[in-house]
Formats: C-alpha cells, structure tokens, sequence
C-alpha cells in the first residue's frame, strides 16, 4: 500500500535524470548490521551518493525481507546457509521461490512523482526489467559497490553466478567497478 512508504513529494518534472535507488527492506542488514548480506551497506552508500548528487529519491520497499520471503523463512535459510547452502538453493530448499520480489509498486511510486528518466544505482537485473514500465526510463546504471566480507563473499559470489547481478570480483574477492557508464534505455 503506498501510504506505507514515507515520501518527499515535489512538483513537475527534474530537469535531469534522478538519481534513485529503490531498495528491497532488509531488516537484518539494514538495522542489525548483519554481515551476511551487502544490505545494510548499499543503503548507507546510496544515502551518501544522494547526499554527494545533491538530490535522488531512496525508495524503501518494505515486505521483501529476504528476496521476498519473508523475515521468519530467512532465519529458515540462514540455518541451511550455515549448513554450506547458498542463499539461492536456502530459498528452493525450503520450497520457496528464490527471489519473488516485485517491482510494479515501486515503479508506479516513482512515475506518481514524476520521474521519468532516472540513474539506477543497483546491481540487479530483475530490478531493471520491473521499473521500466510505467513512463519510466533508466539511462544509467550506477553499479552499487561494497567491500565484501569474509561473511558475504559466497552470497555475492552466487548472487553474479547463479542470479544475473553485475558484481564483479576479483581473485580475492574484491568488488570492483565495472566500468558501466551511460546507457541508453539499459535493459534487463
């Protein structure tokens, strides 16, 4: 329901593409500080590039705990990540879609405030092809890097093998720009 997302309305249309990073609710990550997910971080970073930008819009999609499923069946697969499970197989292990987040709402928030064209900050492909509905436009993927960690390194691993995400990683695992600068109408 769009009266549970706290908003900054303005009026017309920004001259220039807005910066924006929606962002899936993630409470372990983003208030707990759990080392296990890159959460917590790519929200203090998109922050920080909004604040350095000068303006953007975060939009904090709550309900997606877990790509989705919900904060009780993410301690579920946390158990069997423990267990040498990746996040990916946690999810279809315990009979649960591995990511079934979506996007719709998101997008007719942003097109409500009148943005149009827009510089994604995100690393995820599924979340190109859901907010490109609705008048919207992404003309540039602003990749989000973080510094793994030793928790999250096989997280961000499986996240670029087995689901698509633009992360690259070096021998070490260190996260590294990957050079994705404008594009025109990025697709998923």
């Amino acid at each position: 329901m769009a009266s549970d997302y706290p908003l900054m309305p303005f009026a017309g249309r920004p001259e220039r593409p807005v910066l924006v990073r929606v962002h899936s609710e993630c409470c372990t990550g983003d208030v707990f500080g759990s080392l296990r997910c890159d959460c917590g971080v790519q929200l203090e970073a998109a922050l920080e590039d909004i604040e350095r930008d000068g303006w953007g819009v975060l939009l904090y999609l709550r309900g997606q705990e877990g790509r989705g499923i919900g904060l009780g069946a993410k301690m579920h697969a946390y158990a069997l990540q423990e267990r040498g499970v990746d996040t990916l197989d946690a999810n279809l292990q315990l009979g649960l879609p591995a990511d079934s987040r979506e996007y719709g709402t998101g997008a007719q928030i942003l097109a409500d405030l009148g943005i149009g064209d827009m510089r994604l900050m995100s690393n995820n492909p599924k979340k190109f092809a859901g907010l490109t509905g609705y008048g919207l436009r992404i003309v540039e993927r602003v990749p989000s890097l973080t510094a793994p960690n030793p928790d999250n390194l096989e997280y961000l691993r499986t996240k670029r093998r087995r689901m698509g995400h633009m992360i690259e990683l070096d021998d070490e695992g260190v996260q590294m720009s990957d050079g994705v600068g404008s594009e025109d109408g990025v697709e998923a």
